[in-house]
């Protein structure tokens, strides 16, 4: 088998495959409807797509700190950016010039590993091991005190993954006008920690990209069109894509699922969108998931357990559950984990920490005034327009779909879903495009 064979059959190229397979054949809409909508984002230029405020890209160079990194991110309220080689001299082959994407969950998943910690924060069955009690005060308290062995170790953890959640905590839910305060008030000193202790003194961006999972730099040029653009951001999983101008080495646009998202929500008014967000997401196929195929979490659970399961499962967030029916009461995501970081006091008792209590805790220290957050839902019978309205105005990047009184959750809905429900791939659209350098870049 020659290598473009083995790259077409590998098995990231074939999930998705199938993950789109199961879309089209779940939708209700004209093939008539789907082929004029498609031809249309293949006409249009992805140089037509609103640039970032300020019309820059903020790049990391490749040698910068994970720290460095971290308040770089933190300051300009953004959760990746591109990375930059800084080997790359004034070479224009964007190959060359630039390594990868870099972004927050990646950066608190590395920390936790490097640290050898990942069982304490991510396992409820290890949540008794040693460090506990130098967690709680803080590393550089433990330090202090003159705790050594494995309970400073749990400390330097503890610290030094509050740098990379504290400095995203504002960027999270549409509160990004905080972060420069997040990270001023609440980062100060992890990321002093972070400059002053190893392994995350010396480590850089570019040591992480090559030994810990990262995605892709995978560019568009502003003449491609913007049917690839949601290829790549929906059927090949990707959560950005960078834009690069013939000629020009520097990305000049950068895309994410959330913008393409908002950009759908102001196409109100336009004939071609109503007539398809008119339709209730049933007609679309949504949710694409079975209701047993939702990973839930029970309210009574321990928090470990919710963050355990995210990590196993590869999945950003929880519906919080009750009952054996289900019933939605709440919601926890991956940067949920700050909270637990940042808190001494819930850290201390995260060996009886229900996600209820959890849930209850965060909901007394934010705006919520000590009563849970509701969870954002909708039913089988909404309409796909106001899933887009509740994903663009919440800036959030799921939706819980649930059924009869209870509130049963049957399935979740994705902003890669919803992208997902206005193209199809055209016959060979990829090869024709992306060619066999660009699939063995995406499995890589």
């Amino acid at each position: 088998m020659d290598q473009a064979q083995e790259a077409k059959e590998s098995p990231l190229l074939l999930s998705c495959d199938a993950y789109f397979g199961n879309i089209q054949s779940r939708k209700k809409l004209p093939q008539s409807l789907q082929e004029s909508l498609t031809a249309a984002f293949a006409s249009i230029p992805v140089s037509s797509f609103p640039e970032l405020p300020g019309g820059k890209v903020v790049e990391i160079r490749g040698d910068a700190t994970v720290a460095e990194a971290v308040k770089i991110l933190s300051n300009c309220n953004i959760l990746s950016a591109p990375v930059r080689n800084p080997d790359a001299g004034t070479s224009s082959d964007w190959r060359k010039r630039y390594l990868g994407i870099i972004d927050y969950s990646a950066i608190i998943l590395w920390v936790l590993e490097s640290a050898e910690l990942a069982a304490v924060v991510c396992s409820a069955s290890t949540a008794t091991t040693a460090g506990v009690s130098a967690g709680a005060v803080g590393a550089l308290g433990a330090l202090a005190l003159g705790v050594t062995g494995p309970a400073a170790v749990a400390g330097l953890t503890v610290a030094a993954v509050g740098a990379a959640v504290a400095g995203g905590m504002a960027a999270d839910r549409g509160a990004g006008k905080d972060a420069p305060t997040a990270a001023d008030h609440l980062g100060e000193e992890f990321y002093k920690f972070l400059f002053q202790e190893e392994p995350f003194k010396s480590t850089t961006v570019q040591s992480l990209l090559k030994s810990y999972r990262s995605a892709p730099f995978l560019p568009v040029a502003t003449d491609s069109s913007m049917l690839s653009v949601l290829l790549l951001l929906s059927k090949y999983r990707m959560r950005n894509v960078p834009v690069i101008e013939q000629g020009n080495p520097f990305v000049k646009n950068y895309i994410t699922q959330s913008a393409i998202i908002q950009d759908l929500e102001r196409c109100k008014g336009r004939d071609w969108f109503d007539s398809i967000v008119a339709h209730p997401i049933s007609d679309l196929g949504l949710p694409f998931m079975s209701h047993m195929e939702v990973v839930t979490i029970h309210s009574t659970e321990l928090i470990l357990e919710a963050f355990k399961k995210m990590k196993d499962s590869k999945i950003g967030g929880l519906p919080v559950v009750e009952g054996p029916r289900r019933k939605i009461v709440g919601n926890v995501s991956i940067r949920d984990i700050r909270f637990l970081l940042l808190n001494p006091d819930l850290f201390t008792n995260f060996r009886q920490l229900t996600v209820m209590d959890f849930m209850s805790t965060i909901a007394s220290a934010t705006e919520g005034m000590g009563k849970v957050i509701q969870p954002i839902t909708c039913n089988l019978d909404s309409a796909l327009g106001s899933v887009i309205h509740t994903l663009a105005s919440k800036s959030v990047h799921r939706i819980y779909v649930v059924a009869g009184h209870e509130d049963e959750v049957v399935g979740v809905i994705t902003l890669r879903d919803v992208i997902s429900c206005f193209i199809y791939e055209p016959p060979n659209h990829f090869d024709n495009y992306f060619g066999f350098a660009m699939k063995d870049m995406l499995n890589k």
